[in-house]
């Protein structure tokens, strides 16, 4: 059952909601350990909490939401972990699929695809394609993602770009256009879960102007009610983007 939602009003009563909302999922294996199971069910009952808060966004006026799900530097874990987790996008991508594209949410992906299997990298492709012309919700998943990777790749596809004549003096709207997000407006707000006050490797270039939320709830006990009193806290900020 979605949050029942409510203006969210700034001190000179103007509506300000998010329009794009971050999150960086942690504290799946923290979850399992703490009831002594272990860490692929944790990730099993994060991917459930995924679908939840996919399907309150819309109720709650959020129109993008971009979801951490595998970084650059995940890689380094145990190969039971790694094999399980993409076990885990592949049937979340193959399950969800349907109903997706019934609730009106487009979903894309962004990350480096090169280390990623075929069968995997397939269900990506055909899920974009299939719920490409979906408005209710953008959905966007970062698997393999790390941001100081993608603003590499994007460095090199703006220098091609130069190389070949078709950018004389690049400027920040051209990397932009480069990034795996272009096209994609730039977070309000970031949220991490489970504690940790950091950003890891998380949309550096994007969230520049950013609010950030940390919150000590670990993912899988993330709720729609924790991400609606997160979005009223928000609605109390006054953001000036440098200005007085």
């Amino acid at each position: 059952m979605a949050a029942e939602t409510a203006p969210l009003l700034t001190s000179g009563g103007v509506d300000q909601r998010p329009r794009h909302v971050a999150i960086i999922m942690d504290g799946n294996g923290r979850w399992a350990a703490d009831r002594g199971w272990p860490r692929l069910v944790g990730h099993r009952r994060g991917a459930e909490r995924v679908k939840q808060i996919v399907r309150a966004c819309p109720d709650l006026g959020v129109n993008w939401l971009t979801i951490y799900a595998f970084s650059t530097e995940n890689w380094k874990r145990t190969t039971e972990e790694v094999l399980g987790l993409m076990k885990i996008f592949r049937r979340y991508i193959q399950y969800e699929a349907e109903g997706m594209a019934a609730e009106g949410v487009r979903l894309r992906f962004i990350g480096g695809r090169d280390r990623l299997d075929d069968k995997l990298r397939a269900l990506m492709s055909s899920i974009e394609a299939r719920t490409a012309g979906n408005t209710r919700l953008n959905l966007t998943v970062a698997i393999n993602y790390g941001g100081r990777d993608e603003l590499t790749r994007a460095s090199a596809r703006l220098a091609q770009k130069i190389v070949r004549g078709e950018i004389s003096q690049p400027t920040e709207a051209d990397l932009t256009a480069c990034l795996d997000t272009a096209g994609h407006p730039d977070p309000d707000l970031v949220i991490r879960t489970s504690g940790e006050t950091r950003i890891s490797n998380f949309l550096p270039w994007q969230a520049a102007y950013a609010e950030y939320e940390f919150t000590p709830t670990l993912w899988p006990d993330f709720t729609p009610d924790h991400l609606a009193q997160i979005l009223d806290r928000f609605g109390l900020r006054e953001r000036r983007f440098g200005g007085v």
